[in-house]
């Protein structure tokens, strides 16, 4: 369901949907957009913003499954303070997906009243994906039989354990690369600056084209602005899109010797697959990104690379929690 939220987000967000229903929680006032179509007192009250049933109804479905997921994550807090004897799950990190869903829920209605600040939607994006990596990392978590670890004993064992504290501690330099690749993308996507550079693997016909980063990165412009198609110049917006093909380089960088130190060590060898999985989706979400740009972005390959970045955050997690073990499995 976390997944599907965000993808989903994400869709409303490439569709120019993320106003449909310019008030929150409803829509124009209702619970639904086919209340809002058929009043026209509620039409009225928001002259600026006339109602476009499709948008309004893609907004309101994303409201609706993160409305969900949120009663699901509250659920999932509950069963843990109840069942806390047995141990089963971890009462620190079920308050913390709480309070994650809390501030992602501020988070949302504040990307709607005030008007799709950059920030704000960033903000979003970001805290959208903690949701998916905390529940991720509860579910890994969670006791099973079939994964428990079997120990080898003396050297072996010792040089096990070394190797994946090593390999542990490169995972979560990738992470750390991810987690800032995954901002610059949200302040790529909320600045509208995608299709700043239209060509690959130059930008502008140029390896570094003309720039302004004292613009581009400037986080907080004031209340009372539309950023509804963005308000920086192109040269900003080159500036924030180079900045993300950068990041996708270092991130690419530090994924790839997580992986590898993982894959040619032959004491993590029980460890390949997840290691294999990392490579996967690192080499999806960069054929998906290029295919971007040489395709000129078309909303199905937009709406994926965030799928992608979702999905390789998911990879590195399992990385770190099976590295984290310090054993060999």
């Amino acid at each position: 369901m976390c997944f599907a939220v965000v993808v989903l987000g994400a869709y409303v967000r490439l569709t120019a949907a993320g106003l449909g229903c310019p008030d929150w929680p409803g829509c124009y006032g209702h619970v639904t957009p086919l209340g809002a179509q058929q009043s026209a007192a509620a039409q009225a009250a928001y002259p600026l913003r006339p109602l476009d049933v499709g948008k309004a109804w893609r907004e309101m479905i994303h409201r609706y499954a993160a409305t969900t997921l949120g009663l699901i994550i509250v659920t999932l807090a509950a069963l843990a303070i109840r069942t806390r004897h047995l141990r089963l799950v971890s009462i620190v990190l079920a308050w913390a997906l709480l309070a994650t869903v809390v501030f992602q829920g501020v988070l949302g209605m504040l990307t709607v009243t005030w008007r799709l600040k950059p920030l704000i939607v960033t903000g979003h994006l970001v805290f959208g994906l903690t949701t998916l990596a905390l529940l991720w990392w509860l579910w890994l978590s969670l006791p099973r039989e079939a994964w428990v670890t079997v120990q080898t004993r003396g050297a072996a064992s010792r040089n096990a354990t070394a190797s994946a504290s090593t390999a542990w501690r490169l995972a979560l330099v990738g992470l750390v690369a991810l987690s800032v690749q995954i901002a610059l993308g949200g302040w790529t996507s909320s600045n509208y600056a995608a299709v700043a550079c239209p060509d690959f693997p130059t930008c502008q016909s140029s390896w570094w084209p003309h720039t302004d980063y004292r613009d581009a990165f400037i986080l907080w412009r004031g209340l009372g602005i539309n950023y509804e198609g963005g308000v920086l110049d192109h040269p900003a917006r080159v500036a924030i899109h180079l900045t993300h093909r950068i990041g996708a380089l270092v991130a690419t960088a530090a994924l790839s010797l997580a992986a590898l130190s993982v894959m040619l060590r032959p004491a993590l060898v029980r460890l390949t697959l997840p290691a294999v999985a990392v490579l996967i989706a690192l080499a999806l979400q960069l054929t998906i990104g290029i295919s971007m740009v040489v395709k000129g972005f078309p909303l199905w390959l937009a709406t994926a690379h965030t799928a992608g970045a979702a999905l390789l955050l998911l990879a590195v997690l399992a990385l770190l929690h099976r590295l984290g073990t310090r054993h060999v499995h």
